[in-house]
């Protein structure tokens, strides 16, 4: 039996705390005073988040990388300065699921607000990166999955093209919404600063899995050169998720 402190109970408010003060002292030195603090309110829980949905995820597709790692899942907040100007540090943070770096993926992500959670998805051409072609491809399969899985008017669109996320729609739906998908290169497809209650407690992560269950139909049109089949595996494996 594992120790309860090595169980994720939730990120607790302190999280949303340590954000706001990071964007009010965004320097070394502070940050080197509260090294301790970052440790306890963010990286121990999210490395616990990370270690108890990684057996659910690898059951969905074992490609996509689950370890508790900076790098892999866990984003650092140190900027690095050869590139960047101005604060060091960053005052958000970004758990995320995918194959490799700027791979379409999962996220949960953390500012000084509130949470995001949903799905990233690259549509741009590569070798490894099959969503602008399907989405072109399979218009009426991606808008039957919206209606399947229960997706349409969940989920506010945004794109990554500029610096800052950009809100599209504040509720998409495929049916009257799938072409500005392909209007962007990078597209986010989010809930939006959901009730903080579900990031302070461990309900955080049954809904992680309902939501990340629930896209992964979609996720397959960004993985595969022909995701109807992934998906009917997802199917007899899995099925709508309620």
């Amino acid at each position: 039996m594992r120790k309860d402190n090595s169980v994720f109970k939730g990120f607790g408010n302190e999280i949303f705390d340590f954000l706001s003060d990071l964007e009010k002292n965004n320097n070394i030195k502070w940050f080197h005073k509260n090294k301790e603090r970052y440790q306890k309110v963010l990286v121990k829980p999210a490395r616990l988040f990370v270690t108890e949905l990684a057996p659910i995820l690898n059951r969905l597709n074992p490609s996509i990388r689950t370890e508790p790692k900076f790098n892999q899942t866990l984003m650092r907040l140190n900027k690095d300065m050869r590139f960047a100007k101005g604060a060091p540090y960053k005052n958000y943070f970004l758990i995320h699921f995918g194959r490799f770096k700027l791979d379409s993926e999962y996220f949960l992500y953390f500012d000084p607000y509130g949470t995001d959670l949903g799905i990233f998805l690259n549509n741009t051409v590569d070798d490894q990166l099959y969503f602008n072609q399907n989405l072109l491809r399979y218009k009426r399969e991606i808008i039957k999955i919206f209606e399947e899985y229960n997706l349409n008017n969940k989920f506010s669109l945004h794109h990554m093209d500029s610096k800052e996320p950009m809100q599209v729609l504040k509720s998409f739906n495929a049916e009257k919404h799938l072409s500005k998908l392909m209007d962007y290169k990078y597209i986010l497809l989010q809930l939006n600063k959901f009730d903080k209650k579900k990031v302070t407690t461990d309900d955080l992560l049954p809904l992680c899995v309902k939501i990340f269950y629930s896209l992964y139909p979609l996720l397959c049109f960004a993985y595969f050169p022909d995701p109807l089949k992934e998906i009917e595996k997802f199917n007899e494996s899995f099925g709508v998720i309620e």
